[in-house]
């Protein structure tokens, strides 16, 4: 067996992959890892999305849990962010939500928090993966007095509503939106929530079944765009199948992605002197038109890994208030402790109405640089190699300063099987594709010649 988590928590095919037997030993070594210092009965809250399979997952991490003697609290089907500030409220050592966000429902993940609904830390999850992996008879279950027991919450959802109502007050009356809840998990919340915010609401995706999550929303928006035009909605939001992602769309029906929601809600924010540091975090994966926004308009930017651990960390390390990517996995620190597609959806109509102005005007104020992308499959004994290529680094190197401020090269490797990313933003479309091409072609010369 291989690294169970990686920068998103773990994900594969539901029962066949991440297999009962997989989801009792997580069980068991998180109730070890994250409630062996409590003296008392401790517990594990866990959530869930709206995957048929989930339930099956679920059942086998309280065996786990239970089997070590901590206590699982099942808030049931609930969205990602819900559980994230449900832990610190019910005082829990942590929680685990079962979800694979935005893909399939043939899929399913497991996803952990610490004690302050914080994404569990590397040092964390690397603990529990020796426990599985290479000291399994530490995760025996021993004959104790009191094993733990499962504890039943039907109040989560709700409480989480009225929970973003309370640090979200927008006014948005006279708005009429169209909102898409991939039929996931925000369909349990999202048309009480905009609703009792003043907002006239369109709803789509919101009938899940356990086999429909992200046939619709935010990876699949096409749909939602015709709802917003046909129904003369102001904005259309979008939420993927965990609730933790928000993309938008204007009222001509055209994406507003994670890259305009970070702008104009972080030009609102300027305005309303909340933007800590008078500064925005972003990853490699933000276009430069966002960073061009920032420049011009006296915001400053300071970049983080990719994924919402990596963002969050540096964003309380340096007082950020503001942080994201493109595929709209917005985080606001002040106000939650994991990325919510939800509050991400109230700022940025709280912003559209406080500006006067149509959701397509606000868009505009980025202009996107083009972007090409091209992944070049390698062999795993290559990993890394390529860095030390000078043929390969030369070429990054040359095509870097050719484009200077006016774009950037960036290569990376990425995934359980190896592939190397290359990504060029630019002016001009037509050069960074050759460039894009040049390097794809030369990484795999060069690693031919090594064969």
């Amino acid at each position: 067996m291989g690294r169970i988590f990686g920068k998103n928590g773990m994900r594969g095919i539901a029962v066949t992959e991440i297999t009962c037997e997989l989801a009792m030993q997580i069980g068991r070594a998180a109730a070890k890892v994250l409630a062996s210092h409590k003296e008392k009965s401790a517990k594990i809250l866990i959530g869930k999305d709206m995957r048929s399979s989930s339930d099956t997952i679920e059942a086998a991490l309280c065996a786990g849990i239970c089997s070590m003697g901590a206590d699982a609290e099942l808030l049931g089907e609930i969205p990602v962010p819900a559980l994230a500030w449900q832990i610190k409220q019910r005082e829990a050592c942590g929680g685990i939500m079962i979800t694979a966000s935005y893909v399939g429902a043939e899929f399913s993940g497991i996803k952990m928090f610490s004690s302050y609904g914080y994404r569990l830390g590397d040092d964390r999850e690397e603990e529990m993966e020796r426990l599985i992996i290479d000291d399994p008879d530490k995760l025996e279950p021993k004959q104790r007095k009191r094993y733990g027991r499962i504890l039943q919450c039907e109040t989560a959802a709700d409480e989480y509503a009225e929970h973003l109502k309370e640090i979200a007050p927008a006014d948005l009356s006279d708005i009429k939106i169209a909102v898409d809840c991939a039929n996931g998990a925000a369909s349990l919340t999202a048309e009480k929530l905009f609703t009792a915010l003043g907002a006239e609401v369109v709803m789509m995706g919101n009938t899940p079944d356990g086999l429909n999550i992200n046939s619709s929303g935010s990876t699949k928006i096409e749909s939602l765009m015709t709802c917003v035009t046909e129904n003369n909605c102001q904005c259309g939001i979008a939420f993927d199948g965990g609730g933790e992602r928000c993309l938008a769309v204007d009222e001509e029906g055209s994406l507003v992605d994670g890259d305009v929601i970070m702008a104009v809600c972080a030009e609102h924010m300027k305005a309303q002197g909340t933007l800590r540091n008078n500064s925005i975090l972003v990853t490699q994966a933000n276009n430069l038109g966002l960073l061009r926004f920032a420049r011009e308009n006296g915001i400053g930017t300071a970049s983080a890994p990719t994924g919402e651990r990596g963002m969050m960390r540096r964003m309380l390390e340096c007082g950020f208030s503001i942080g994201g990517d493109p595929s709209g996995s917005i985080i606001f620190p002040d106000d939650a402790p994991s990325a919510d597609g939800q509050l991400t959806g109230i700022r940025l109509l709280e912003a559209m109405k406080a500006s006067g102005r149509k959701m397509s005007e606000l868009a505009s104020v980025i202009e996107k640089s083009p972007q090409v992308m091209i992944n070049v499959p390698i062999e795993k004994n290559f990993r890394e190699v390529w860095k030390n290529d000078r043929a390969i680094t030369s070429v990054i190197d040359e095509f870097e300063s050719i484009l200077g401020e006016e774009g950037r090269v960036i290569v990376r490797e990425t995934g359980k099987e190896p592939v190397i990313r290359i990504r060029i933003e630019g002016r001009d479309f037509s050069a960074i594709n050759k460039m894009a091409l040049h390097i794809a072609e030369t990484i795999k010369d060069r690693l031919e010649m090594r064969d």
